[in-house]
């Protein structure tokens, strides 16, 4: 696979992570906005079919979301 990135951005992962983890970090990074994503959508979907959702809510839905995406990760 190739992925492109603006080279200031490649620069700046490499100065913090390393060339060494710098896949791990770009892959990680896309988890976490995939999950954002799938999460935003869902509450999005619930809030138009039954209304506000709560923190508390939001916050176990977060957390179910984390869940789901590390098992399919393991």
């Amino acid at each position: 696979m190739s992925l492109s990135l603006p080279e200031g951005t490649a620069e700046a992962i490499r100065a913090r992570v390393g060339e060494r983890e710098f896949s791990a970090f770009i892959a990680e990074a896309v988890g976490r906005e995939l999950r954002g994503q799938v999460l935003d959508e869902y509450l999005a979907d619930s809030e138009s079919r039954k209304g506000p959702v709560s923190e508390p809510a939001r916050q176990r839905a977060r957390q179910v979301v984390d869940e789901v995406f590390a098992e399919d990760a393991g």
